[in-house]
């Protein structure tokens, strides 16, 4: 029996905007196991990237139950969730949330200075480890400004791994690219799923689902339709097929 990564019960997510009480989560309920490739769909407005703020520990549900890896959020401190994010989540966002004025290199190390038991030059060796695992070998010590928006996207992938979580959250990793581009992301994002990464990704993009496992259509805080895939695409054989753009690396 697979391991179950997320257990969602009931949840419930309000916000007061005004004199207007809004409800952005009207009672989900949903489980993801371990090994898992999910995509959460839906428009802008249907309570897709609240879901993905309170999986992520960004936020607080309203109302309802949220296990993380078998651990209750509502049972922890501010603390302590800042601690389990560190540890057990990986976050991968549209607009790669880099650090400026620091190196690839500097910025896949940055989860690894919150972590104690890891020493300086273990940190440096795990970093490299992860931008060697994205093909980002020959840009570690390049800047943000002298990155592709692919490579870029590349060096946040790697950042979301040092840690080694138990669920990488994806919220429109690929909003920024262009189509050759997006699917390199996604043909890296299978090939760390096969390795056996949970993984939760937030796309309104029907191109982008197809590469999924499962998919969980969100409408008005509801969950509204939940998919498995009958046949899961291969972006790395799609990109074969596709015509070679050099900008996109």
């Amino acid at each position: 029996m697979a391991k179950k990564i997320i257990e969602v019960k009931n949840l419930r997510k309000d916000f007061i905007v005004g004199e207007v009480t809004v409800h952005a989560l009207r009672g989900i309920n949903l489980e993801i196991e371990q090994g898992e490739f999910v995509a959460i769909m839906g428009t802008s407005g249907s309570g897709k990237s609240t879901m993905l703020n309170i999986l992520g520990c960004l936020d607080k549900p309203t109302s309802g139950s949220y296990l993380l890896d078998g651990v209750p959020m509502a049972d922890l401190n501010k603390n302590d969730l800042a601690s389990l994010r560190n540890q057990k989540l990986g976050f991968v966002f549209q607009s790669y949330n880099l650090l400026a004025r620091t190196s690839a290199l500097e910025n896949v190390e940055l989860p690894l200075f919150y972590n104690s038991k890891i020493k300086a030059k273990e940190r440096r060796e795990i970093a490299i480890n992860a931008l060697e695992s994205v093909g980002l070998a020959d840009r570690m010590h390049h800047m943000p400004n002298q990155l592709s928006g692919g490579q870029m996207q590349r060096v946040a992938i790697a950042r979301s791994l040092v840690n080694d979580p138990v669920v990488i959250l994806a919220d429109e990793a690929t909003g920024n690219l262009d189509t050759r581009t997006s699917y390199e992301i996604m043909a890296l994002f299978q090939e760390l799923n096969e390795k056996g990464k949970t993984i939760v990704f937030v796309t309104h993009e029907a191109d982008i689902a197809r590469f999924t496992k499962r998919s969980l259509f969100f409408k008005d805080g509801h969950v509204i339709r939940e998919q498995m895939a009958t046949e899961i695409y291969n972006a790395r054989e799609i990109l074969n097929e596709m015509p070679v753009n050099t900008e996109s690396e």
